[in-house]
C-alpha cells in the first residue's frame, strides 16, 4: 500500500474556491460576511428549517455558549455523558459548574436514560435542586434515545444541549439530532462530515435566541458606536474564509453522508462471519446514524498477532485498551492503515476523576475493546477490502 488510509480525512468539493475567492475579492476576510450568513443559512435549510443557526469558531464553543444560553452559572450541577471527548464536558468547567457523568447504554454507547433519571433524583436528594442542563453526545455519529432524554428533562425543568457534534445528517424518527433540545452543536472540524477547516455551529431555538448567543460570540459588545460591554464575551465567531469552505462543503454534504453509511454497511458485511469482532450499527430503524467513523467492539478473548509484546501503558493497565486492540492498531498502522481506540470515558480521567459518575462499566468496557476504522470521503470500497484483510489475516479466536 502506497497511500496511507486516513480515518476521516476533508474532501474538498472544488465549490470551495468560488467562495473564498469571493471572500477576497470582496475583502471580507475577517469575521462575520455574507459567507457567514449563506453557510447559516444552508444549515438552517438542511436541519428542517425550524431552528435557527449560529456559526462559530469550534463545536466547544457551540458547547460552551449553549450552557450559557441554559444560564448555567457557578455552583450549578450539569449531567452529561461520560463516554465522550473532553470537548463536550470541559465547557462546563469553564462556567464554574460541576459535571455529574452518566455511563452508557450497551445498544446505542451513548447516555442510559435509566441512570440519566437516577442521578437525577439522586442530585435533587442530596443538593436540594436540579441540574441546571442535560449534554447528550451521539457517540460516532450514533443518535442517542432523544425521546426519552426529553421525556425526562421536560418533566424536571432542565434544559438540554445536545452535543451532536459528530452526528450532522444523523437522525431519531427522521428529524436531524441537534434540533430536539434548548441547543443542539455542530462540529467542522477537519475530520467531520464536512469541514471549515475548523468551526462549529449553534443551533438555537429561535431569532432571538439566536441573537443573543450572537451578543455572546461577539464579546457582549453593546450595540453602540463605541465599545461597552455589560456582560462577559468571547470571541468565538467563525470567520468569513472558513464559512467559505463550508458553503463549498455543504454541496457534497449528502454525498459524504451516504458514502460513510456506505463503508459502515461493507465492513458489517466483510467482517460478519469474523467471531469475536463486532461492528456498531444502529440497534433500530428509528435511529439512523450518519456512521460518521465505523467501528469495532473485539472479544476479550480474540488473539492478535503480536499481542504478547504489547507493554503495559504508562496509565493504569486498568484505564486503557486492552492488549488485543493496541496489537490490532499495531498491525494497521504496520500497513498504512490509521485506527483509533475510542474515547476514554471522562470519569477515568484525571481531571474528573472526583466528580459525581453514575453507573457501572458499560463505558469503560467499551473504550477497552473498541477501535475505530477509516470511513471518511477518500477511503474507497478497496480500502475497506483491504483494511478487513489485514484485520482477518491478524485474528484467531482463542
Amino acid at each position: 500500500m502506497d497511500k496511507k488510509i486516513i480515518l476521516c480525512l476533508a474532501h474538498m468539493s472544488g465549490a470551495e474556491q468560488k467562495y473564498i475567492q469571493q471572500a477576497f475579492d470582496e475583502n471580507w476576510v475577517v469575521p462575520l460576511g455574507p459567507n457567514v450568513d449563506g453557510f447559516e443559512e444552508d444549515l438552517k435549510a438542511f436541519l428542517g428549517g425550524k431552528k435557527e443557526v449560529l456559526a462559530v469558531s469550534s463545536g466547544t464553543a457551540a458547547v460552551h455558549l449553549g450552557l450559557i444560553g441554559c444560564g448555567v452559572d457557578s455552583g450549578d450541577e450539569v449531567i452529561a455523558q461520560s463516554f465522550t471527548f473532553c470537548a463536550s464536558v470541559n465547557p462546563i468547567l469553564y462556567q464554574g459548574a460541576k459535571p455529574v457523568l452518566i455511563d452508557s447504554e450497551s445498544a446505542t454507547w451513548n447516555m442510559d436514560t435509566d441512570l440519566l433519571e437516577e442521578a437525577i433524583l439522586d442530585r435533587i436528594h442530596k443538593t436540594g435542586r436540579a441540574p441546571k442542563a442535560i449534554v447528550p453526545v451521539s457517540l460516532y455519529g450514533m443518535p442517542y434515545h432523544i425521546d426519552k432524554i426529553m421525556q425526562i428533562a421536560d418533566h424536571y425543568g432542565i434544559a438540554v444541549v445536545e452535543d451532536s457534534a459528530e452526528a450532522l445528517g444523523s437522525r431519531f424518527d427522521g428529524q436531524s439530532l441537534g434540533t430536539f433540545g434548548r441547543f443542539g452543536v455542530l462540529s467542522f472540524n477537519g475530520n467531520k462530515m464536512i469541514t471549515t477547516s475548523g468551526g462549529g455551529a449553534l443551533i438555537c431555538p429561535d431569532a432571538e435566541t439566536k441573537e443573543k448567543m450572537f451578543r455572546y460570540a461577539t464579546q457582549s459588545r453593546e450595540p453602540y458606536p463605541f465599545y461597552q460591554h455589560k456582560q462577559l464575551g468571547y470571541n468565538y465567531r467563525m470567520s468569513n474564509i472558513s464559512a467559505g469552505i463550508g458553503r463549498g462543503q455543504m454541496t457534497v454534504l449528502k454525498d459524504h453522508l451516504a458514502h460513510h453509511i456506505m463503508v459502515a454497511r461493507l465492513y458489517s458485511e466483510l467482517l460478519n462471519d469474523m467471531p469475536g469482532i463486532k461492528v456498531h450499527l444502529s440497534p433500530a430503524e428509528r435511529i439512523q446514524s450518519n456512521y460518521w467513523l465505523s467501528v469495532i467492539s473485539l472479544n476479550p478473548e480474540l488473539h492478535i498477532k503480536g499481542q504478547e509484546s504489547i507493554e503495559p501503558f504508562a496509565v493504569d493497565p486498568g484505564d486503557a485498551p486492552n492488549a488485543n486492540v493496541e496489537a490490532l492498531r499495531r498491525c494497521l498502522e504496520a500497513r498504512c492503515v490509521e485506527s483509533r481506540p475510542l474515547w476514554k470515558p471522562m470519569h477515568l480521567q484525571p481531571l474528573y476523576s472526583n466528580v459525581p459518575y453514575y453507573g457501572g462499566k458499560v463505558a469503560e468496557n467499551l473504550f477497552r475493546t473498541g477501535l475505530c476504522l477509516p470511513s471518511g470521503p477518500l477511503v474507497s470500497k478497496e480500502d475497506v477490502h483491504y483494511i478487513c484483510d489485514i484485520i482477518k489475516s491478524s485474528c484467531q479466536l482463542s
